[in-house]
């Protein structure tokens, strides 16, 4: 039998379940990329805040582009299983706070008519790096300017993306629809009501989701009963900072009784979080994807590696952070990314590595840069980036790159066992990378070319080994 409204009653007692009625309330979150971070995320703070009695927070949740995530949920009824696993052991859990679903390239008039119902209050996105598209701003504006035609109030639209300062980005995406040009009327009151009544908070979120493997769903019916094709892992660490600005004030207080953090200063956690979760996270995935570790775990779980990896944030990021706590932070960290239970793959983290290092690993290479401090294990990275664009492992397995930019880097990155300079200057020339300032750099080329060349004649491995016997 699989999970779903009909079925949740069967569960055994040691899965928590949802003990309100999902079914007498309108959503009042509509939620734009519902992948399995989402889900295991904010879904699950909305489910504690609907869990408590406050009815407000029902998620209509949307898939961006793919039918073949949204229509099992849609067959289990918006439910599925959480399988939170860390050092204290592992639960279950089943979320009900996702309510319905849509598909926004097949279904965008739905998307835009709940963005725009009474009922909503919030939108939250999670559509990663590369989904602030023109197309997204437009279908907010869309959704918006009914709420405004219709006299409702306005609402709070929350990006929870790595991106920094990403409710400034997401609130800039949504006006640049209006061409400056040719401003009507009812454009400029639209204006108005959007920026007095609407509210487009930063925010920071933390927890490591891996998307589902079969393990997983094995697991979920062997604890549930039941089978789950939408079963997720994840781990019992989470983070949500978001920044105190919202069109209803008294959110701040209904957040934070969920263990939302709601403050003045996103950026510190913000930053943080991009350069030390992320920026290892990214470095840990090209040398596994490179050395043919097939998880974060299997990376971390290496001497070498784990010490590069602290390194990396103690030496070279930290000195750059506001966060008062980042050692606290970094070991955490390190704990984290060893978790057993997370089977998080290396070529999963690397997707799209060229639209999210310009945010991870520049900011602090040019801070170290600034202080005529090391760089090193910044110039490492950057170049198993460089030996990542080859597409085949050392092993000599070929894997693909999943990035927007595939084509161009592998055509760059192709003759680098022939060209090897050649190909590193190439790839670090580029400003859609690693900004203005580096390209120009000497320094920086010469240390990435200087790495580049021992992990092509001696590999990944005995490349960070050299750094680490150089950088004691």
């Amino acid at each position: 039998m699989p999970l779903s409204a009909l079925t949740l009653s069967s569960l055994p007692s040691n899965v928590k379940v949802p003990n309100y009625d999902r079914t007498a309330h309108a959503p009042g979150v509509v939620h734009l990329g519902l992948g399995a971070f989402h889900r295991a995320h904010q879904a699950m703070v909305f489910d504690q805040l609907l869990a408590s009695g406050d009815t407000r927070w029902g998620i209509h949740g949307v898939g961006m582009t793919r039918p073949d995530l949204v229509n099992p949920l849609r067959a289990q009824d918006g439910l599925y299983a959480v399988r939170i696993a860390d050092a204290k052991g592992v639960k279950w859990q089943v979320p009900g706070a996702l309510w319905r679903m849509n598909v926004a390239t097949t279904e965008r008039d739905a998307v835009v008519q709940a963005i725009a119902a009474p009922s909503t209050r919030w939108v939250t996105l999670t559509v990663t790096e590369k989904g602030y598209t023109p197309a997204l701003g437009l279908l907010l504006l869309d959704g918006l300017r009914l709420r405004q035609q219709a006299g409702l109030p306005g609402i709070t639209i929350a990006s929870c993306d790595n991106l920094q300062g990403n409710g400034h980005k997401l609130q800039a995406l949504v006006k640049a629809e209006i061409p400056a040009k040719h401003t009507t009327p009812q454009d400029a009151e639209f204006l108005r009501w959007l920026d007095v009544h609407c509210a487009f908070p930063c925010s920071m979120v933390d927890r490591i989701v891996p998307a589902a493997t079969a393990e997983v769903l094995t697991a979920a019916q062997q604890a549930l009963g039941l089978q789950d094709a939408c079963a997720l892992s994840t781990e019992g660490f989470w983070e949500w900072v978001i920044e105190n600005r919202f069109a209803d004030p008294a959110d701040a207080a209904v957040l934070q009784s969920a263990g939302v953090r709601v403050t003045g200063d996103v950026h510190s956690y913000e930053e943080a979080k991009l350069r030390m979760l992320n920026g290892s996270h990214t470095t840990m995935a090209l040398m596994g994807a490179v050395t043919a570790r097939p998880f974060i775990a299997n990376c971390i779980g290496v001497e070498h590696i784990r010490t590069f990896v602290h390194q990396l944030m103690g030496r070279e990021v930290s000195p750059h952070l506001s966060r008062s706590d980042w050692a606290d932070y970094r070991d955490a960290l390190i704990a984290r990314f060893a978790n057993p239970h997370l089977k998080h793959s290396v070529h999963q983290i690397a997707t799209d590595s060229s639209q999210k290092i310009p945010q991870r690993w520049p900011p602090s290479v040019l801070g170290q840069i600034a202080q005529g401090a090391s760089f090193e294990h910044h110039a490492l990275a950057a170049a198993v980036f460089v030996r990542y664009t080859l597409g085949v492992d050392e092993n000599g397995q070929v894997y693909a790159l999943n990035d927007p930019q595939a084509a161009s880097l592998m055509a760059l990155g192709a003759a680098q066992r022939t060209e090897p300079e050649t190909c590193v200057r190439a790839l670090l020339a580029r400003e859609d990378l690693w900004g203005s300032a580096l390209p120009q750099h000497a320094a920086w080329i010469a240390r990435v070319t200087h790495w580049h060349q021992q992990v092509m004649q001696h590999g990944v491995d005995k490349a960070i080994q050299q750094l680490l016997s150089t950088a004691a």
